[in-house]
């Protein structure tokens, strides 16, 4: 790679925008091109530049990162990374407001050296801003957050109706996720009659976030997983931090302790593998957007024991990596655009437009 990747830090701490510049610099493909305080200087920035991609704090004074990431989505989009501590609770709600209007990706704020997952947060830090930098991303038109895709692989009329009565819905998503999943949920009455479990891989901490974000944006019942419970109809179940989420021969909700090293490689293989094995063709498997090829494998396991799959499609999805993986394998029944994946949840559990078919 002879260009490096030009990145943009807003933040307005000045200790954190030199930690920032040593921790991305240690890659001899990042380089640093401006450092600013507020999202002010940030678009001022932007009238004369453009970086690869821009590194984003949330709380700042003036305009915060949400106001900044908005604007520069409408006017001169680059893709953004939300870089934050969390060390505030109100922090939370701003995170996925800003994912809904237009950020890509959500990484921790790296802590201090002596904390022992530094080296592993900085590096994931440098991952994903090289692997963002690769993101095309569209102008929004002011104040609207969701572009339905052109030109879908399949619509959600072509959706079929399985076989056999739906029972649970498994959905896993990564980068990109979060706006994804407030389409569908939003997409789908309070009274859905199925069980939905999600696996999204985040930045540790944001959890509890992404779900209030999603209970104030789709009005649907969203809970962090906790073992031993049975799915209930119409509600939304979503992995904790650092557990397995799987569905246990009982239909109950099993919990289990993973190994660090690993965990976001398999998190949705893991609960895809349970639906496949408790399930079978009673469920329903969507594999969404996202960095590498957890629950690819998986996916396509389902659709062998008969379950309907779904895989976003590449024109909607920020990564297609996850989604690409399962297609090319033929593990997707469907591949269907972010907007029409609620529609087609609908269609196999038998509903349509929140009444009964």
């Amino acid at each position: 790679m002879c260009n490096k990747i030009n990145v943009l830090v807003v933040d307005d701490s000045a200790v954190a925008r030199m930690n920032l510049i040593q921790l991305l610099e240690l890659d001899p493909q990042i380089h640093v091109i401006k450092t600013v305080n507020d999202g002010q200087a940030a678009l001022d920035f932007l009238q004369e530049n453009r970086p690869d991609v821009i590194l984003m704090d949330v709380n700042m004074p003036g305009l915060d990162g949400f106001e900044t990431t908005r604007r520069i989505m409408e006017t001169r989009p680059v893709p953004v990374i939300i870089c934050s501590s969390l060390t505030k609770p109100e922090e939370a709600g701003t995170t996925f407001r800003m994912m809904e209007a237009g950020a890509v990706a959500c990484v921790e704020k790296p802590v201090g050296r002596a904390h022992a997952d530094f080296e592993q947060m900085a590096a994931e830090l440098r991952l994903t801003v090289k692997l963002m930098s690769e993101v095309k991303v569209v102008k929004r038109w002011a104040r609207t957050v969701d572009t339905p895709s052109t030109a879908p692989a399949s619509s959600a009329a072509e959706v079929r109706l399985p076989v056999e009565k739906v029972t649970c819905i498994g959905i896993g998503a990564s980068t990109g996720g979060p706006p994804v999943l407030r389409t569908i949920l939003a997409g789908l009455p309070k009274d859905f009659p199925v069980p939905i479990l999600i696996v999204q891989h985040i930045a540790h901490g944001f959890l509890p976030g992404l779900v209030d974000w999603l209970i104030q944006t789709t009005g649907l019942r969203i809970h962090i997983a906790s073992p031993g419970i049975t799915p209930v109809p119409g509600h939304v179940y979503f992995a904790p931090d650092d557990l397995y989420l799987s569905l246990g021969i009982s239909g109950q909700i099993v919990l289990t302790g993973v190994d660090s090293e690993k965990y976001l490689l398999s998190t949705v293989s893991f609960l895809f593998r349970s639906l496949a094995k408790v399930c079978g063709a009673r469920a329903v498997g969507v594999l969404l957007t996202g960095m590498g090829k957890d629950g690819a494998v998986e996916l396509k396991l389902m659709r062998d024991k008969g379950a309907i799959t779904i895989a976003q499609d590449r024109e909607s999805s920020v990564v297609h990596g996850m989604p690409g993986e399962a297609i090319a394998l033929g593990g997707a029944t469907h591949v269907l655009p972010a907007a029409n994946i609620a529609d087609a949840l609908l269609t196999l559990v038998g509903r349509s437009n929140g009444k009964e078919r």
